[in-house]
């Protein structure tokens, strides 16, 4: 099982969310969230007076999918999110040892 995360634009987040349900993945956890990497932020102009923009605000999509389905989930992310402008974000994949289902207390990739 793997655990997907994605770190990107705010305005592509619909069209990430419709391609993944689209490829049958039917859960995600989104969070709005802030950050900088090579960008380092930027300078925006208000009633006159700079400000420097340290955080860019982004959003986190987290998938939880089987090891056969993670490579299709990492490209259609990787796809869809893709601008071509610095800022696009990053995919992180790593590696889960065991899920429970709260409710039911399935485990492994039955409790996805």
């Amino acid at each position: 099982m793997k655990k997907i995360e994605a770190i990107i634009k705010p305005f592509k987040l619909d069209e990430v969310k419709d391609a993944l349900n689209s490829i049958g993945i039917q859960g995600m956890t989104v969070t709005e969230v802030k950050g900088f990497g090579r960008q380092k932020g930027h300078v925006e102009l208000y009633r006159g007076a700079e400000y420097d923009i340290a955080f860019i605000p982004k959003v986190k999509i987290e998938v939880v999918v089987s090891e056969a389905m993670a490579a299709k989930v990492v490209s259609t992310i990787e796809e869809k999110a893709k601008t071509g402008k610095i800022g696009d974000g990053k995919i992180f994949v790593s590696s889960l040892e065991e899920i429970i289902r709260i409710r039911t207390g399935e485990k492994g990739e039955s409790a996805i």
